[in-house]
């Protein structure tokens, strides 16, 4: 890809989200954040593909056998629950949750970083406060089982857990990244 498409590209992103202006960590830090986002991106992409896998096999089912096959919804509504799990984070990280952008394109870049920070911050509070609640809803499902697939509800109701934990990473990543572009001199201050 040229310079050229790089710079459109990136224009039409911050036309879309002006938040996307805050600078990411780049070296070590960020290479391990891609490679952490990477990991969790394909694993809700595997959890989707397995839910249209499980649905076209129930919608199969029910057309050419004589009976359906019960688990296949309870399976899909699992890896659902998972799929959003496993993805939050990233998705809070990329600024594609579903935001109000009232004034966003007219702040400068500290006051973009400052308000990242802030956002990140009440975001990371909230998954800090409840992130216990979520560990003993979690326990809750040890001697329970699922209907049809006999699970462990355990294991299902850990996709709680691992949302709340998920976000308290991104959004301490985020309130840093928010943190460290306030700190940073602004383009006219390095170009001259």
């Amino acid at each position: 890809m040229s310079s050229d498409q790089k710079a459109l590209e990136q224009e039409a992103l911050e036309s879309l989200d002006s938040m996307s202006t805050v600078p990411r960590f780049e070296g070590a830090v960020g290479r391990v954040m891609g490679w952490v986002d990477t990991v969790f991106l394909t694993l809700a992409v595997l959890a989707l593909v397995a839910i249209a896998v499980t649905v076209l096999l129930q919608v199969s089912a029910r057309l050419f056998l004589p009976i359906s096959i019960a688990w296949t919804e309870e399976l899909s509504r699992y890896l659902f629950i998972y799929m959003v799990a496993l993805s939050a984070g990233v998705v809070m990280r990329q600024h594609r949750n579903i935001s109000v952008e009232l004034f966003h394109h007219g702040l400068g870049p500290r006051m973009k970083g400052a308000f990242q920070a802030l956002i990140c911050l009440m975001i990371g509070v909230f998954a800090f406060m409840v992130l216990p609640y979520a560990w003993q809803y979690a326990q809750n499902g040890a001697w329970q089982t699922s209907p049809t697939l006999r699970i462990p509800m355990l294991y299902i109701f850990f996709s709680t857990v691992v949302t709340f934990a998920l976000l308290l990473l991104y959004s301490a990543l985020g309130c840093l990244e928010g943190l460290v572009a306030m700190c940073r001199p602004t383009v006219r201050a390095q170009e001259s």
